[in-house]
């Protein structure tokens, strides 16, 4: 029995140390452009209901020998992680007056062209690069409108002229119309996934779904802040280091009692 329960504690430890990285990735985060904070998801997992009916033996009549079956683990249960739940609630508008920062203020994802095909993202921190492509901070071509290729839907200015970009995501440059901003909308954003420097994918089981977002809310010379409430992350790091100081304690405890189970109490049944 005193070794029982450890690998609740255990995969109660190995939650909260999840649930601290998440935390602490949050944080850092906090001043990070379009970032959506994450949220680890747990529940509990009871050995008795996951098993199959011709695995495993329960008691089922109260105070008889029948009662007596071999529990097979029916009697434990642990922490199971489930996954990352991103918050894609919208951020703060910050003002910074570049011409070529842009928020989306409500729905929407800017597509953007990478070596691994089209990805998204609400990060509108563009540039142009040496070719007069409108860019990401990471040299990666922002989408125009269309069906057509990706290589084919870059949109390019003579860098001559300021650049305008209007609230429903057309690019001017001066007055002349380059293209509209490509701005989709994924109608189940939990088939989506962060890949890194601000771009997310579908999820490898997930069917990719995206419709075009007709009307945009855009406002250049603002970006979209990150989501993350520094306050409420502190308050749920400091809970979670308690939590997982309880687990840690608790398997020491195990521990102890273990180590009695196995050096002391053959002793006493010597003696």
């Amino acid at each position: 029995m005193s070794t029982k329960g450890v690998y609740t504690a255990l995969s109660g430890a190995l939650a909260q140390s999840l649930k601290l990285d998440t935390i602490s990735n949050n944080i850092a985060n906090v001043n990070t452009p379009g970032f959506k904070r994450d949220q680890q998801i747990f529940r509990e997992y009871l050995t008795a209901n996951e098993k199959p009916p011709e695995v495993i033996q329960v008691p089922k009549v109260v105070a008889s020998v029948e009662s007596f079956y071999d529990m097979q683990g029916g009697d434990k249960s642990f922490v199971d992680p489930i996954g990352t739940y991103t918050d894609f609630s919208q951020g703060g508008m910050k003002h910074t007056g570049d011409a070529l920062d842009v928020a989306i203020d409500g729905k929407g994802f800017f597509e953007v062209a990478t070596p691994n095909g089209v990805r998204m993202s609400r990060m509108g921190s563009f540039s142009l690069d040496g070719n007069g492509q409108l860019v990401t901070k990471d040299g990666m071509p922002v989408m125009a409108a269309g069906n057509g290729d990706p290589a084919q839907r870059v949109i390019t200015t003579s860098g001559k002229e300021a650049i305008t970009i209007t609230e429903n995501g057309e690019v001017f440059e001066g007055e002349k119309l380059l293209a509209k901003l490509s701005i989709v909308e994924v109608p189940d954003r939990d088939t989506l996934q962060k890949i890194g420097n601000s771009l997310y994918e579908f999820r490898s089981n997930a069917k990719p779904e995206v419709v075009n977002v007709d009307h945009p809310s855009l406002k250049q010379g603002y970006l979209e802040a990150s989501n993350v409430n520094i306050v409420q992350e502190m308050t749920d790091m400091i809970a979670t280091t308690r939590t997982f100081e309880s687990t840690q304690r608790a398997i020491h405890a195990y521990d102890q009692m273990a180590e009695k189970l196995v050096n002391t109490v053959p002793k006493i049944g010597n003696g």
